[in-house]
């Protein structure tokens, strides 16, 4: 290292190091595919378009892809940066085979997808089962949030459109598992779909809670301890009726469009109806309110759903809207769960929210442009930013403690996964990362919890 001039230190730079491996902490995801048993279930499920004499096999390409995602990649020639490393990701296919695989998978159409999906949902309740306490369904209840993202598109590909947002691009559902406030979540869909696609199309919202479903473990794809939420986009009759179909017994919290019928029955409660709305550790919400409503506003819907209404002081320079009372802000939603006080049920639905980090998360994650031209290779690249989503999903829920669990892609990525460190090669390989990161000691402890958990059957 040079003499300092300057705010920084000038260091000689040269070409040609051994030893050096760029995202060396990306081996944390690839013990969480193994672990997970995701390597082998997707293999396993894109071998029928796997040719005879192929060198690379397609589950291993389109998880190399999934890697180059999460790793902060958006095409599908950013693989090259795994490719750079064969010591850590093996031998990864070039950018033509690559392409070639997803042009084939997408001629493929639903049987390319729902084998990628059953990988995905083996994988998952593998997952699930190794987590133990960290799992998204330790409390015996699994929440599900359903949410539209808009994409926007700088050129013209099949399906892109004018949105309702006034943009260009396309408008897919996509369904996140919440992992509470202890953790981050996972998604289970992502449904593509034209830019002029409805908010509020109730087949857009059961298909995708049908997709949903089949990701969950077979004891969750029905009854009460599935809980799907959405925003007021869901709150249609259709929608609304699916969930509640005898057989099926979901539980649901759904935002409602606060209608003429609604804001006449608001009017109408009396002041000691509403009760006081509460935060997440249990103190009063200063300045709103929750009420049942009830009377002509649930005709028509199905029996046993309740109205939840609430009234909350807008926040400074918010404009009120005509369907406001009173100088406060009113929202409300649907819910057919009896057991729980008004307020936690306020809570909860406010608590989906949460979707909304899901979003930016996926949209770090390869979800911010859709890089190919036709709209079934386009959601063959919804599917590997998904895989992509799981492994930085799964890894803090089996390796991570702490506030690390709730740690984004984005941070994960500048703290774990980039750290570039020296690999000493004898008869074994190991990678040894410097003592002077800051974030070492989590790197390391997070591979040992990953070494220690027994390998798929």
């Amino acid at each position: 290292m040079k003499k300092r001039i300057g705010s920084y230190p000038r260091v000689r730079v040269e070409g040609g190091g051994r030893g050096v491996v760029s995202q060396a902490g990306a081996v944390l995801l690839v013990e969480t595919a193994r672990k997970a048993g995701l390597d082998r279930e997707v293999s396993t499920a894109l071998a029928p378009w796997r040719h005879t004499r192929a060198v690379h096999d397609p589950g291993k390409i389109l998880l190399d892809v999934a890697l180059a995602v999460a790793l902060g990649g958006d095409c599908l020639a950013d693989v090259g940066m795994l490719r750079a490393e064969p010591g850590v990701f093996g031998p990864v296919a070039s950018d033509p085979t690559v392409l070639r695989l997803i042009g084939t998978l997408a001629a493929a159409g639903p049987k390319a997808l729902s084998a990628i999906r059953a990988a995905r949902a083996s994988a998952r309740e593998r997952v699930w089962k190794l987590a133990g306490t960290a799992a998204p369904d330790a409390a015996r209840q699994v929440i599900v949030d359903l949410d539209g993202v808009l994409v926007l598109a700088h050129s013209e590909k099949q399906d892109a459109t004018a949105t309702w947002k006034k943009t260009f691009g396309h408008h897919p559902l996509m369904a996140f598992v919440d992992h509470g406030s202890g953790g981050s979540g996972e998604p289970v869909v992502g449904l593509l779909r034209p830019g002029n696609a409805g908010s509020n199309t109730a087949a857009g919202h059961i298909t995708t809670a049908q997709l949903a479903l089949a990701q969950l473990p077979k004891k969750y794809r029905r009854g009460r301890r599935t809980l799907i939420r959405t925003d007021s986009g869901g709150g249609t009759h259709e929608f609304v009726a699916w969930l509640a179909q005898r057989g099926r017994w979901l539980s649901y919290l759904v935002g409602m469009t606060i209608t003429e019928q609604i804001h006449q029955a608001v009017l109408k409660v009396p002041a000691t109806a509403w009760t006081a709305a509460t935060e997440p550790g249990g103190e009063i919400r200063d300045g709103a309110w929750v009420a049942d409503l009830s009377g002509d506003c649930l005709k028509g819907w199905p029996k046993g759903m309740r109205l939840i209404v609430r009234k909350e002081r807008p926040h400074p320079g918010a404009q009120l809207r005509i369907t406001d009372a009173d100088g406060l802000r009113l929202t409300c939603f649907a819910t057919n769960t009896t057991a729980m006080p008004i307020a936690a049920l306020e809570l909860r639905h406010r608590q989906r929210a949460r979707a909304e980090d899901r979003i930016r998360a996926a949209r770090t994650t390869g979800l911010r442009n859709l890089p190919l031209h036709d709209t079934a290779q386009n959601q063959i690249w919804l599917e590997i930013v998904q895989l992509a989503l799981d492994l930085l999903a799964w890894m803090p829920m089996l390796a991570l403690t702490g506030e690390t669990r709730r740690w984004e892609p984005r941070r994960l990525r500048f703290r774990l996964l980039s750290a570039a460190q020296i690999a000493t090669t004898a008869r074994r390989r190991y990678l040894r990362f410097a003592r002077h990161w800051p974030w070492t000691d989590v790197i390391t402890d997070a591979l040992a919890r990953l070494e220690a958990l027994p390998n798929p059957g």
